[in-house]
């Protein structure tokens, strides 16, 4: 398996190379996740492929954030810097990002983003037929669940094995943004969850300990995983090689240094609870001990990269006879050096040992594998600098840059003011909350609470609201109701994940796409179109301005009110922190200030941390935008029908409420 190392600035990636990493992932400019590393310009990208290839070592991009259609242009000139740079691949997460690349850079290998939320087998075989030749998995997956994912489907997969862990699915938190006005989705999250937040008598209880899986390889290996992913573009370099090192043992079938992993850097140790299934002790946070362990352990992890790794075999042949000029020609399987030296003196003692003099390798990236000699007796010569002079120049040859070819001009998308007056639809969490509301276009409802009697009731009206998080063993349990559903006349599916656009498409329903989908630019949307969203509701982290001004056709609306999700997670925090029985499915979490969040819990599958206030745009002027979503939680149907009314006479509220994102210029 590949070991892939974070390297978020030239000495991260010196330290990946050096401790034995097969490939390095790292950013540029302002469409990576982790916009705070040191990242790298169009020249240090450049200096970093020849680097890595020299050494062997593959380069993917990160171009993992969502963009809007103002960026398009500065994405264009970037994709034009990674083709010039002859990277390996690019992990993207926004569909537009993904169609540019695949238009101006055909052959860059794209890899899907675990910020793409994919956690079964009808999601990557959806990325499949994007484009995506690699999967990288969401980090909610047990060990049988990416085995079964890896039958199911011809993709790449790749999965992390070591590193921090968000609570939530990547991808699927606005908890930074909304709070802060960095979004995680755009490469600035301030980590909000690493707060002391509160459940019960349990202190920081949304902050995760960190994975680590090392001990685990090769049962991953056995499951089908191609790369083995360590997450820390944050970290020191001392941190990535500990980590690269512990990797590279593992898989050699040596015991790994875990102790110094540890001490280096953890929060209260590690935890392997998704991969097991058991996620009872997940919790931890990092404490003024785990600082103190890892000052002292930063010079032991540092002697693990102070040396270039002799991990590049090369034949080498020898050419020595009396008249002639010495040749020594270096090759490593498919680039060669030739140089050559002085005429060789005649000795009559001390017969010449080539290969004591061509196995000193050492300060290069080369380890001899075979010599080759055609000695002339009693002649000799002198061989270390034709050795040093060969692996040179076989290195420049390694570490010359190889551009890929780049294809078509970009033209900026014409973003002109839309004139629509939005219909109202509504999404339910209970099949209690709806009331009579026949002027509403659409009425939106979990697809485990539809009945026959509510088809028969609402007609083309209602959607099926299908579940946020749906592993390998629930999607054929999911596929069938959804046939059954269809038989007694249901006609439209609401879709928050790329699977289940795909899936709700296949299966001939009508499909709206949800907030899960994180859309925030006309491209995305049109490639949703394509796979058979007729209308998508917008992402929450969209300004009012781009919304209005949307490229396209498709339809597309905005959640308008609401207690939005702000997380989603598998390993819930109330569960960990008071249990099931004393939560009644709606658990409280509370922040340093006193705050109440609500986490919804969803049939015990997986749970959501509602905003506690509302958003609430109905006094807004929404001509742009298609439809108005009011997105009901944990309201009473009679608190539903007093919003809903509010909203269709434009009142303003007279309880607290939030503007959300779309008046603020989100970073």
């Amino acid at each position: 398996m590949e070991i892939l190392a974070p390297a978020g600035g030239p000495e991260q990636l010196t330290a990946a190379v050096r401790a034995g990493a097969d490939a390095v992932y790292l950013g540029m400019g302002a469409f990576n996740a982790r916009r705070g590393a040191a990242n790298f310009d169009a020249e240090g990208l450049k200096k970093a492929v020849a680097y890595c290839h020299g050494r062997g070592v593959k380069v993917h991009v990160t171009v993992n954030t969502l963009v809007t259609d103002r960026e398009l242009g500065a994405l264009y000139r970037l994709i034009r810097d990674i083709g010039d740079s002859g990277a390996d691949a690019v992990i993207v997460q926004d569909l537009a990002v993904a169609a540019m690349f695949g238009k101006h850079l055909p052959d860059m290998p794209l890899h899907a983003s675990t910020q793409m939320s994919i956690h079964n087998i009808s999601g990557v075989r959806t990325a499949e037929e994007l484009g995506f030749s690699r999967v990288v998995l969401a980090r909610e997956l047990s060990l049988k669940e990416i085995e079964a994912i890896a039958a199911g489907t011809d993709a790449e997969l790749e999965v992390f094995v070591h590193g921090a862990l968000c609570v939530s699915v990547s991808g699927q938190c606005g908890l930074s943004s909304v709070l802060g006005g960095r979004s995680g989705n755009r490469g600035l999250c301030a980590q909000p969850c690493r707060l002391d937040f509160r459940c019960g008598k349990k202190d920081y209880a949304l902050s995760l300990k960190d994975m680590s899986y090392i001990g685990r390889v090769k049962e991953l290996e056995n499951a089908g995983v191609c790369s083995l992913k360590i997450e820390g573009r944050m970290k020191r370099p001392e941190y990535v090689a500990a980590a690269v090192d512990a990797c590279v043992k593992a898989l050699d079938g040596e015991r790994p240094d875990t102790e110094l992993l540890e001490n280096v850097f953890s929060r209260s140790g590690f935890t392997d609870a998704y991969l097991t299934g058991d996620m009872k002790d997940m919790f931890g946070r990092r404490t003024r001990e785990d600082a103190e362990r890892s000052a002292k352990a930063l010079g032991r992890a540092a002697g693990l990269y102070r040396r270039e790794r002799m991990s590049v075999p090369v034949d080498m042949r020898l050419e020595l006879s009396a008249g002639k000029a010495v040749r020594l020609t270096v090759s490593d399987g498919i680039n060669s050096a030739e140089v050559c030296g002085e005429i060789p003196e005649k000795v009559t003692a001390n017969e010449l040992r080539p290969e004591e003099a061509l196995s000193k390798t050492g300060g290069t990236p080369f380890r001899l594998r075979e010599l080759t000699a055609d000695i002339e007796k009693g002649y000799t010569a002198k061989l270390n600098p034709l050795r040093k002079q060969a692996l040179e120049k076989l290195l420049e040859l390694r570490e010359e840059i190889k551009p890929l070819s780049f294809r078509g001009s970009f033209e900026e998308p014409e973003r002109k003011l839309r004139r629509t007056v939005p219909a109202i639809r509504l999404r339910f969490e209970k099949a209690e909350q709806i009331f009579d509301c026949p002027e509403a276009e659409l009425i939106c409802l979990p697809v485990e609470e539809i009945k026959e009697e509510h088809i028969s009731r609402l007609g083309g009206r209602l959607a099926a609201e299908l579940p946020r998080f749906c592993p390998p063993p629930d999607e054929p349990e999911l596929r069938d109701r959804l046939l059954k559903l269809k038989e007694k006349g249901l006609e439209r599916v609401f879709a928050e994940n790329l699977a289940h656009v795909k899936t709700g498409a296949e299966l001939g329903f009508k499909v709206s796409g949800g907030l899960g989908l994180n859309i925030l630019n006309g491209a995305a949307l049109e490639q949703y179109r394509r796979m058979g969203a007729d209308d998508a509701v917008l992402s929450y982290e969209i300004a009012m301005k781009d919304a209005v001004r949307m490229p396209g056709e498709a339809k597309r609306g905005l959640a308008a009110y609401g207690h939005l999700p702000l997380m989603l997670y598998r390993s819930c925090p109330v569960r960990a922190a008071v249990g099931c029985a004393e939560c009644g499915g709606r658990g409280k979490i509370t922040d340093r200030m006193g705050t109440e969040f609500t986490v919804l819990c969803h049939g015990k599958k997986y749970s959501s941390l509602l905003n506690p206030v509302p958003l609430y745009i109905g006094d807004k002027d929404l001509s742009g935008v298609d439809f108005a979503l009011m997105y009901f939680t944990t309201e009473s149907a009679e608190e539903c029908e007093r919003a809903y009314s509010a909203f269709k006479r434009h009142e303003r509220p007279g309880a607290e409420r939030t503007n959300g994102l779309y008046y603020r210029e989100l970073k």
